[in-house]
Protein backbone atom coordinates (compact mmCIF):
# COMPACT_ATOMS: atom_id res chain seq x y z
CA UNK A 1 0.00 0.00 0.00
CA UNK A 2 1.35 3.44 -0.91
CA UNK A 3 2.27 5.83 1.90
CA UNK A 4 0.98 9.42 2.16
CA UNK A 5 3.26 11.72 0.23
CA UNK A 6 4.86 14.94 1.41
CA UNK A 7 3.42 17.66 -0.83
CA UNK A 8 4.40 20.83 0.99
CA UNK A 9 8.20 20.58 1.07
CA UNK A 10 10.22 22.31 -1.65
CA UNK A 11 11.37 19.96 -4.37
CA UNK A 12 15.00 20.37 -3.40
CA UNK A 13 14.47 19.36 0.25
CA UNK A 14 16.96 16.60 1.01
CA UNK A 15 15.01 15.14 3.95
CA UNK A 16 12.71 13.17 1.66
CA UNK A 17 14.80 12.92 -1.50
CA UNK A 18 15.25 15.56 -4.15
CA UNK A 19 12.20 14.90 -6.31
CA UNK A 20 11.12 11.37 -5.45
CA UNK A 21 7.41 11.08 -4.77
CA UNK A 22 6.83 14.83 -5.13
CA UNK A 23 4.11 16.65 -7.04
CA UNK A 24 5.16 19.15 -9.69
CA UNK A 25 2.40 21.73 -9.58
CA UNK A 26 4.05 25.13 -9.89
CA UNK A 27 7.39 26.59 -10.83
CA UNK A 28 7.27 28.39 -7.48
CA UNK A 29 8.41 25.06 -5.99
CA UNK A 30 11.65 25.21 -7.97
CA UNK A 31 14.91 26.80 -6.92
CA UNK A 32 17.66 27.62 -9.36
CA UNK A 33 19.49 24.55 -8.06
CA UNK A 34 16.43 22.41 -8.81
CA UNK A 35 16.26 23.76 -12.37
CA UNK A 36 19.92 23.02 -13.00
CA UNK A 37 19.46 19.49 -11.61
CA UNK A 38 16.50 18.86 -13.95
CA UNK A 39 18.55 20.08 -16.89
CA UNK A 40 21.45 17.81 -16.00
CA UNK A 41 19.14 14.80 -16.03
CA UNK A 42 17.51 16.00 -19.28
CA UNK A 43 20.91 16.15 -20.97
CA UNK A 44 21.58 12.58 -19.86
CA UNK A 45 18.22 11.55 -21.31
CA UNK A 46 19.05 13.21 -24.63
CA UNK A 47 22.30 11.26 -24.80
CA UNK A 48 20.53 7.99 -24.02
CA UNK A 49 17.86 8.57 -26.67
CA UNK A 50 20.51 9.43 -29.26
CA UNK A 51 22.55 6.32 -28.52
CA UNK A 52 19.96 3.73 -27.49
CA UNK A 53 16.48 5.05 -28.35
CA UNK A 54 14.52 3.35 -25.58
CA UNK A 55 15.68 1.80 -22.32
CA UNK A 56 14.21 0.12 -19.26
CA UNK A 57 14.71 2.74 -16.56
CA UNK A 58 10.96 2.84 -15.78
CA UNK A 59 10.08 -0.71 -16.81
CA UNK A 60 7.07 -1.83 -14.79
CA UNK A 61 5.95 1.75 -14.06
CA UNK A 62 2.66 3.16 -15.37
CA UNK A 63 1.71 6.74 -16.20
CA UNK A 64 -1.93 7.90 -16.28
CA UNK A 65 -2.33 10.78 -18.73
CA UNK A 66 -5.52 12.57 -17.62
CA UNK A 67 -6.43 15.37 -20.03
CA UNK A 68 -9.62 17.39 -19.60
CA UNK A 69 -8.52 19.80 -22.36
CA UNK A 70 -7.28 19.15 -25.91
CA UNK A 71 -3.53 18.66 -26.29
CA UNK A 72 -1.15 17.45 -28.96
CA UNK A 73 2.39 18.24 -27.80
CA UNK A 74 2.11 17.91 -24.02
CA UNK A 75 0.05 14.75 -24.13
CA UNK A 76 2.08 12.99 -26.79
CA UNK A 77 5.44 14.06 -25.35
CA UNK A 78 4.59 12.64 -21.92
CA UNK A 79 3.46 9.42 -23.59
CA UNK A 80 6.63 9.26 -25.67
CA UNK A 81 8.74 10.09 -22.61
CA UNK A 82 7.26 7.24 -20.58
CA UNK A 83 7.58 4.79 -23.46
CA UNK A 84 11.18 5.84 -24.16
CA UNK A 85 11.90 5.02 -20.52
CA UNK A 86 10.35 1.55 -20.84
CA UNK A 87 7.13 2.32 -18.96
CA UNK A 88 3.48 2.10 -19.97
CA UNK A 89 0.72 4.69 -20.35
CA UNK A 90 -3.00 4.84 -19.59
CA UNK A 91 -4.19 7.56 -21.99
CA UNK A 92 -7.37 9.43 -21.06
CA UNK A 93 -7.70 12.23 -23.58
CA UNK A 94 -11.48 12.34 -23.98
CA UNK A 95 -12.93 12.62 -20.50
CA UNK A 96 -16.41 12.82 -22.03
CA UNK A 97 -16.05 9.08 -22.60
CA UNK A 98 -14.98 8.44 -19.00
CA UNK A 99 -16.87 8.54 -15.72
CA UNK A 100 -16.34 12.30 -15.67
CA UNK A 101 -19.28 12.44 -18.09
CA UNK A 102 -21.38 10.83 -15.34
CA UNK A 103 -20.48 13.60 -12.93
CA UNK A 104 -17.50 12.03 -11.18
CA UNK A 105 -15.41 14.59 -9.28
CA UNK A 106 -11.75 15.24 -10.01
CA UNK A 107 -10.62 13.89 -6.59
CA UNK A 108 -12.53 10.64 -7.17
CA UNK A 109 -11.11 10.27 -10.68
CA UNK A 110 -7.58 10.80 -9.38
CA UNK A 111 -8.05 8.36 -6.50
CA UNK A 112 -9.26 5.78 -9.00
CA UNK A 113 -6.38 6.21 -11.42
CA UNK A 114 -3.70 6.01 -8.75
CA UNK A 115 -4.93 2.49 -8.03
CA UNK A 116 -3.59 1.58 -11.47
CA UNK A 117 -0.75 4.04 -12.08
CA UNK A 118 2.44 5.26 -10.39
CA UNK A 119 2.21 8.88 -11.55
CA UNK A 120 -0.58 11.05 -12.97
CA UNK A 121 -0.13 13.85 -15.49
CA UNK A 122 -3.13 16.19 -15.37
CA UNK A 123 -4.37 18.89 -17.70
CA UNK A 124 -7.52 20.70 -16.57
CA UNK A 125 -9.48 23.75 -17.64
CA UNK A 126 -9.76 25.18 -14.12
CA UNK A 127 -7.01 27.15 -12.40
CA UNK A 128 -5.99 25.36 -9.21
CA UNK A 129 -7.21 21.94 -10.35
CA UNK A 130 -3.72 20.43 -10.07
CA UNK A 131 -3.59 21.33 -6.39
CA UNK A 132 -7.05 19.82 -5.85
CA UNK A 133 -5.82 16.60 -7.47
CA UNK A 134 -2.62 16.59 -5.45
CA UNK A 135 -4.53 17.02 -2.20
CA UNK A 136 -6.57 13.93 -3.07
CA UNK A 137 -3.77 11.71 -4.36
CA UNK A 138 -1.02 9.72 -2.70
CA UNK A 139 0.88 9.26 -5.98
CA UNK A 140 2.77 12.15 -7.66
CA UNK A 141 0.72 14.62 -9.72
CA UNK A 142 2.39 16.54 -12.55
CA UNK A 143 0.56 19.68 -13.66
CA UNK A 144 0.30 19.75 -17.45
CA UNK A 145 -1.64 23.03 -17.43
CA UNK A 146 -4.47 24.24 -15.22
CA UNK A 147 -6.62 26.71 -17.14
CA UNK A 148 -5.01 30.18 -17.17
CA UNK A 149 -2.88 29.23 -14.15
CA UNK A 150 0.47 27.52 -14.72
CA UNK A 151 2.24 25.05 -16.97
CA UNK A 152 5.45 24.17 -15.12
CA UNK A 153 6.76 21.45 -17.44
CA UNK A 154 6.34 23.74 -20.44
CA UNK A 155 8.26 26.47 -18.61
CA UNK A 156 11.08 24.05 -17.86
CA UNK A 157 11.34 22.95 -21.48
CA UNK A 158 11.17 26.59 -22.61
CA UNK A 159 14.04 27.49 -20.29
CA UNK A 160 16.00 24.42 -21.40
CA UNK A 161 15.48 25.51 -25.02
CA UNK A 162 16.80 29.00 -24.30
CA UNK A 163 19.91 27.57 -22.66
CA UNK A 164 20.56 25.12 -25.47
CA UNK A 165 19.97 27.74 -28.19
CA UNK A 166 21.92 30.62 -26.63
CA UNK A 167 24.34 28.80 -24.33
CA UNK A 168 23.33 30.71 -21.19
CA UNK A 169 20.42 31.93 -19.09
CA UNK A 170 21.83 34.74 -16.99
CA UNK A 171 21.28 38.43 -17.81
CA UNK A 172 19.22 37.85 -20.97
CA UNK A 173 16.57 40.20 -22.34
CA UNK A 174 13.37 38.22 -22.94
CA UNK A 175 10.35 39.65 -24.74
CA UNK A 176 6.99 37.96 -24.28
CA UNK A 177 4.45 38.73 -27.01
CA UNK A 178 0.74 38.09 -27.40
CA UNK A 179 -1.79 36.80 -24.89
CA UNK A 180 -0.09 37.44 -21.57
CA UNK A 181 -3.31 37.54 -19.54
CA UNK A 182 -4.46 33.98 -20.19
CA UNK A 183 -1.15 32.50 -21.34
CA UNK A 184 -0.19 30.08 -18.57
CA UNK A 185 3.11 29.33 -20.32
CA UNK A 186 4.35 32.91 -19.90
CA UNK A 187 3.15 33.00 -16.29
CA UNK A 188 5.30 29.99 -15.42
CA UNK A 189 8.27 30.96 -17.60
CA UNK A 190 8.52 34.46 -16.17
CA UNK A 191 8.70 33.03 -12.66
CA UNK A 192 11.47 30.62 -13.63
CA UNK A 193 13.41 33.37 -15.42
CA UNK A 194 13.38 35.41 -12.21
CA UNK A 195 16.20 33.16 -10.93
CA UNK A 196 18.54 34.32 -13.68
CA UNK A 197 18.72 38.12 -13.54
CA UNK A 198 16.81 38.68 -16.77
CA UNK A 199 15.03 41.74 -18.15
CA UNK A 200 11.44 41.05 -19.22
CA UNK A 201 9.57 43.05 -21.85
CA UNK A 202 5.82 42.44 -22.19
CA UNK A 203 4.19 43.24 -25.53
CA UNK A 204 0.43 42.76 -25.76
CA UNK A 205 -2.90 44.45 -26.47
CA UNK A 206 -4.19 46.36 -23.45
CA UNK A 207 -6.86 43.72 -22.84
CA UNK A 208 -4.28 40.93 -22.67
CA UNK A 209 -1.62 42.41 -20.40
CA UNK A 210 0.39 40.34 -17.93
CA UNK A 211 -1.66 39.92 -14.72
CA UNK A 212 -0.85 42.79 -12.31
CA UNK A 213 -0.41 40.41 -9.38
CA UNK A 214 2.29 38.52 -11.29
CA UNK A 215 4.05 41.74 -12.27
CA UNK A 216 4.02 42.74 -8.61
CA UNK A 217 5.37 39.34 -7.56
CA UNK A 218 8.26 39.57 -10.02
CA UNK A 219 8.94 43.17 -9.05
CA UNK A 220 9.37 42.03 -5.45
CA UNK A 221 12.01 39.58 -6.70
CA UNK A 222 13.91 42.42 -8.35
CA UNK A 223 13.07 41.52 -11.96
CA UNK A 224 13.31 44.41 -14.44
CA UNK A 225 10.00 44.59 -16.35
CA UNK A 226 8.53 46.90 -18.99
CA UNK A 227 5.14 46.83 -20.75
CA UNK A 228 4.48 47.81 -24.38
CA UNK A 229 1.81 47.62 -27.07
CA UNK A 230 4.32 47.38 -29.94
CA UNK A 231 7.57 45.58 -30.71
CA UNK A 232 9.13 48.85 -31.87
CA UNK A 233 12.33 49.49 -29.95
CA UNK A 234 11.94 46.23 -28.03
CA UNK A 235 12.66 43.52 -30.59
CA UNK A 236 16.07 44.95 -31.36
CA UNK A 237 17.13 44.44 -27.72
CA UNK A 238 15.75 40.93 -27.34
CA UNK A 239 17.81 37.78 -26.90
CA UNK A 240 14.58 35.77 -26.80
CA UNK A 241 11.22 36.51 -28.40
CA UNK A 242 8.55 34.27 -26.88
CA UNK A 243 5.33 34.39 -28.91
CA UNK A 244 1.95 33.13 -27.71
CA UNK A 245 -1.37 32.74 -29.48
CA UNK A 246 -4.49 34.58 -28.42
CA UNK A 247 -6.45 31.83 -26.69
CA UNK A 248 -9.91 31.62 -28.20
CA UNK A 249 -11.11 29.14 -25.57
CA UNK A 250 -10.62 31.69 -22.77
CA UNK A 251 -12.95 34.32 -24.28
CA UNK A 252 -16.64 34.59 -23.44
CA UNK A 253 -17.16 37.19 -26.19
CA UNK A 254 -15.81 35.80 -29.49
CA UNK A 255 -16.05 39.23 -31.11
CA UNK A 256 -13.32 40.41 -28.74
CA UNK A 257 -11.20 37.41 -29.68
CA UNK A 258 -11.64 38.13 -33.40
CA UNK A 259 -10.52 41.72 -32.88
CA UNK A 260 -7.33 40.62 -31.11
CA UNK A 261 -6.25 37.33 -32.67
CA UNK A 262 -3.95 38.88 -35.29
CA UNK A 263 -2.76 41.85 -33.24
CA UNK A 264 0.84 40.70 -33.83
CA UNK A 265 2.25 38.60 -36.65
CA UNK A 266 5.93 37.67 -36.89
CA UNK A 267 7.10 37.68 -40.53
CA UNK A 268 10.53 37.55 -42.20
CA UNK A 269 10.36 41.35 -42.43
CA UNK A 270 9.87 41.61 -38.69
CA UNK A 271 12.75 39.20 -38.05
CA UNK A 272 15.12 41.46 -40.01
CA UNK A 273 14.98 43.82 -37.03
CA UNK A 274 16.00 41.11 -34.56
CA UNK A 275 19.51 40.29 -33.37
CA UNK A 276 21.53 37.95 -35.61
CA UNK A 277 21.86 35.59 -32.64
CA UNK A 278 18.59 35.24 -30.77
CA UNK A 279 15.91 32.60 -30.20
CA UNK A 280 12.31 32.74 -31.40
CA UNK A 281 10.10 30.49 -29.28
CA UNK A 282 6.41 29.54 -29.31
CA UNK A 283 4.70 26.87 -27.16
CA UNK A 284 2.46 25.99 -30.14
CA UNK A 285 -0.08 25.56 -31.59
CA UNK A 286 0.23 28.70 -33.65
CA UNK A 287 -2.80 30.16 -35.35
CA UNK A 288 -1.27 32.80 -37.58
CA UNK A 289 0.94 34.76 -35.16
CA UNK A 290 4.15 33.44 -36.78
CA UNK A 291 4.27 33.19 -40.57
CA UNK A 292 5.32 29.78 -41.88
CA UNK A 293 7.93 31.64 -43.94
CA UNK A 294 9.82 32.23 -40.69
CA UNK A 295 10.28 28.48 -40.15
CA UNK A 296 13.44 28.45 -42.27
CA UNK A 297 15.08 31.13 -40.13
CA UNK A 298 17.81 29.46 -38.02
CA UNK A 299 16.64 31.55 -35.05
CA UNK A 300 13.21 29.89 -35.17
CA UNK A 301 13.52 27.36 -32.36
CA UNK A 302 9.89 26.31 -31.80
CA UNK A 303 10.11 22.85 -33.33
CA UNK A 304 13.43 22.14 -31.62
CA UNK A 305 11.65 23.38 -28.49
CA UNK A 306 9.23 20.46 -28.78
CA UNK A 307 12.07 17.94 -29.00
CA UNK A 308 13.80 19.47 -25.98
CA UNK A 309 10.51 18.98 -24.17
CA UNK A 310 10.73 15.22 -24.58
CA UNK A 311 14.03 15.09 -22.70
CA UNK A 312 12.81 17.38 -19.92
CA UNK A 313 9.67 15.32 -19.40
CA UNK A 314 11.66 12.10 -19.42
CA UNK A 315 13.81 13.62 -16.70
CA UNK A 316 10.81 14.67 -14.59
CA UNK A 317 9.14 11.26 -14.81
CA UNK A 318 12.35 9.49 -13.82
CA UNK A 319 12.91 11.91 -10.96
CA UNK A 320 9.47 11.75 -9.35
CA UNK A 321 9.59 7.96 -9.62
CA UNK A 322 13.00 7.81 -7.93
CA UNK A 323 14.98 6.56 -10.92
CA UNK A 324 17.08 9.61 -11.84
Amino acid sequence: MSQPKSTHLPLGDQRTGRFYGKDILSVSQLTREDVEYVFGVALAMRTMVAHVGTFDLLKGKILANLFYEPSTRTQSSFMAAMQRLGGSVIPISEVKYSSVAKGESLPDTVRTLECYADVIVLRHHEKGAAQVAADAAKKPIINAGDGPGEHPTQALLDLFTIREELGRLDALTVTMLGDLKYGRTVHSLSRLLSHFGVTLHYVSPELLKMPPELVKELDARGVKQTAHTSLDGVLEQSDVLYVTRVQKERFEDLAVYESLKHAFVITPEVMKRAKPKMALLHPLPRVGEISTEVDADPRAAYFRQMEYGLFVRMALLAMVLGKA
